[in-house]
């Protein structure tokens, strides 16, 4: 008989990828548990018959990783977050409990064996958005893998616009503006191309990264990609109230958006208040309170939790222009907050320019603008919209890659003049025959709704073109 040191007959642990895939109304089925007396992220009450058993995932598994990103050193309220804007794509890398508890017992590296799981050189997809310019366009072309249909090698312009958002010679198209490209022939991804007018999102891999995705049979995913150069970024505001007795000094109003939806808008931010410090803009969207979504939320709960958060509280925030941005990418903008941002180094020079260039759009909309626009494949691209049974009209949807989106237009937009003449008093169906009368040519002179209701104030009262009738149910808290 030969007798083995218990340290040396020890298997090396095996972490395990779970690809779990949930179709709308459905849930994963399991839930994330941290337990008195254990370490780490425990997976419980795994249903049977479930989109998480299917998987494989198991009753007791520790969680390292949402899509590729390492929880084990977060905090249980981040991961569950992480968990529910992922969408209804996820994939869990977990270690088995026993195997875990005898990881933590030798002090062994966790995070280190994540890493290896993955294999040496791996690096992560990226979700490049792309600026056309006036040298080198788009600065990309895509070639068809032979003998493989949806699968296409990048090739990018040395210093174009594709290669200075981050994308790289001879990697893998995976996704552009939300749609896979995994079931496109060449020549429908070229129509798409000639669709996106001077923009494009696109989700690319290194060939060698996506090889590993393909051995592990894992998906490549918009959630687990770094960002490059996105115009636009949800941010996390954090206001402290301590010796002020005004409260945090903005308003909370629920407003309805041109597109319809509901949202929770921050306006009215009091000078030098503590919401001023932290950065808050008007006219903002409030996404999260302390890490919390307030999609379901109804007004007077969100004002409870920012009352009951007492002299601090963390606010995500983004504007309309963003929110509209990833709805049309089918994406959460939680998944690419600025704050989790901080050390993606390699990003961060375009980002800053992205964010720059925004400011400049932002400055810009505080006074009329003159939008001239040319009939596209999309028409003009854009949509109207008024309140009922009130004169004036605004932009209610810009078709992204569109003629209006090229021109400037913003959804909320008020409508000044169509073609040199005002229609500030005209009602829809007026305004849509002005529109018709212009042809393949439209000139728009517009303003965003909040600089417009200021300039209307400064001369006579007239009511918020664009506000919901919530306002008249007093959905609107000072905080």
């Amino acid at each position: 008989m030969v007798i083995t040191d218990d340290a040396d007959s020890t298997l090396t642990p095996s972490p395990r990828l779970c690809v779990l895939k949930r179709e709308e109304g459905e849930s994963f089925g399991f839930l994330l548990r941290v337990e008195r007396g254990c370490r780490g992220h425990i997976i419980r009450n795994v249903v049977s018959g479930g989109v998480a058993r299917r998987s494989g995932l198991r009753d007791g598994d520790r969680l390292l990783e949402v899509n590729n990103c390492y929880v084990d050193d977060v905090s249980h309220t981040e991961v569950a977050r992480k968990i529910k804007i992922a969408g209804h794509q996820l994939c869990l890398l977990v270690l088995d409990g026993e195997e875990y508890e005898q990881v933590v017992f030798r002090g062994q590296d966790l995070r280190g064996l994540a890493r290896a799981h993955k294999g040496e050189g791996y690096k992560p997809p990226r979700l490049c958005h792309i600026t056309r310019d006036l040298v080198s366009g788009l600065g990309i072309n895509f070639t068809p893998v032979e003998g493989e249909k949806g699968h296409f090698f990048v090739s990018v312009v040395a210093g174009g616009a594709a290669e200075k958002a981050g994308v790289r010679k001879g990697d893998r198209l995976v996704w552009m503006n939300g749609a896979t490209v995994s079931d496109l022939t060449h020549s429908a991804l070229s129509r798409m191309m000639k669709k996106c007018a001077n923009h494009i999102t696109i989700l690319v891999i290194d060939s060698e990264s996506e090889k590993e995705h393909m051995r592990q049979g894992m998906p490549v995913l918009p959630t687990m990609a770094a960002p490059h150069n996105l115009p636009f970024r949800a941010r996390k505001l954090h206001l402290d109230s301590a010796g002020s007795s005004e409260g945090y000094g903005f308003l909370l109003r629920l407003e309805k958006a041109p597109s319809g939806r509901i949202a929770h808008v921050l306006r009215e931010v009091d000078s030098a208040s503590p919401a001023e410090r932290a950065g808050m803009l008007d006219g903002e969207l409030l996404l999260e309170v302390n890490g919390e979504s307030v999609e379901s939320l109804k007004h007077e709960e969100i004002v409870d939790r920012v009352r009951e958060s007492g002299q601090h509280v963390s606010l995500t925030t983004i504007t309309t222009q963003g929110q509209e941005f990833y709805t049309q990418l089918g994406l959460s903008p939680l998944n690419f907050c600025e704050e989790d941002a901080e050390n993606e180094k390699e990003s961060s020079v375009p980002a800053k320019a992205a964010e720059q260039s925004l400011q400049k759009e932002v400055d810009d909309s505080c006074k009329p603008r003159l939008c001239s626009l040319q009939k596209g494949p999309l028409g003009f691209g854009f949509n109207l919209g008024c309140v009922p049974q009130c004169p004036g009209t605004f932009i209610s949807l810009v078709a992204f890659g569109g003629s209006g989106q090229t021109a400037g237009l913003l959804v909320g937009d008020v409508v000044m003049e169509v073609n040199g003449q005002n229609v500030e008093d005209k009602y829809l169906e007026d305004v849509i025959m002005l529109v018709k009368e212009g042809g393949q040519f439209l000139s728009l002179l517009v303003m965003d709704k909040t600089s417009y209701n200021n300039l209307k104030q400064t001369d006579t009262p007239t009511r918020d073109v664009t506000d919901s009738e919530e306002e008249e149910n007093h959905e609107i808290s000072r905080l």
